[in-house]
């Protein structure tokens, strides 16, 4: 047995189904990735990059896992409702739901457009519920669900010039903490990630064209550095594991001590 098995099986994931929104860059790439390694089969949901997707289900398929990718919109809820119906068709069972798709985007408030506001709120924190909305009541029937919700530090202490996104962040957190005591009567578990800077497409404007500014950033982080997209999959992974099954409604802090939430 390889030691991969091994984590697995102590894990339980082997054979679980995961659904991945934006599964197919950054964040919920290296969930995906992670995932697979521990036999869970994946369905990578993505917007518009249909190559980047495949990329992910090719990778999964190789490690023995089955995996589909699910273009949808997952802003509206017909498009969540697809994700989950397609899921549905092919694992017949949803057992992780992991809601990682989402916008940075801002603008100083009195310039901020009504746009601008709506588009952050209804990608970050409307398309959380949607998913939620489409997977929990099949979680229920099962009397099993894992769901992981990734937030921000945005949404722990706010962000200046980005005050959509800090609001549709800081509504994650609370709806997180609303569904695990709604939800933990049926065995599903609900927690949030919130990252700190993370080094991925998203924020590659603020971290790849300006050396200076990554130092600067690196350097008011306790541990020193900037967060790769697999030093947050890897406790994404925990809390959908065996090993997080007496954990509910915590909001998990991985920004190398950058900001200190109890």
């Amino acid at each position: 047995m390889t030691e991969a098995n091994r984590d697995s099986d102590a894990l339980k994931l082997a054979g679980r189904v995961a659904v991945i929104t934006g599964g197919s860059r950054g964040i919920g790439r290296a969930v995906s990735e992670r995932l697979a390694e521990m036999g869970t089969h994946i369905v990578v949901n993505y917007a518009n990059d249909q190559k980047a997707a495949q990329e992910v289900v090719d990778a999964a398929q190789g490690r023995g896992v089955d995996a589909i990718s699910v273009q949808a919109d997952i802003a509206d809820l017909r498009g969540a409702e697809k994700l989950i119906d397609c899921t549905l068709a092919r694992f017949k069972r949803v057992d992780i739901l992991i809601c990682n798709a989402g916008i940075w985007e801002g603008a100083p408030i009195d310039e901020m457009t009504e746009s601008l506001w709506d588009r952050a709120i209804e990608i970050n924190l409307k398309g959380t519920w949607t998913v939620c909305r489409a997977a929990i009541p099949h979680m229920k029937r099962q009397r099993f669900g894992r769901i992981v919700i990734v937030s921000s530090t945005a949404g722990q202490r706010g962000e200046a010039n980005y005050s959509n996104y800090a609001a549709s962040k800081g509504g994650q957190i609370a709806f997180t903490k609303a569904l695990s005591t709604e939800l933990g009567p049926y065995g599903v578990n609900v927690n949030a990630v919130a990252p700190g800077w993370v080094d991925t497409d998203m924020s590659s404007a603020a971290l790849s064209d300006n050396s200076e500014r990554r130092a600067a950033i690196a350097a008011e982080i306790p541990l020193g550095r900037i967060a790769s997209a697999h030093d947050i999959a890897g406790p994404i992974v925990f809390l959908s594991s065996e090993w997080a099954r007496h954990i509910t409604g915590e909001i998990l802090n991985v920004n190398g001590g950058s900001v200190l939430c109890g």
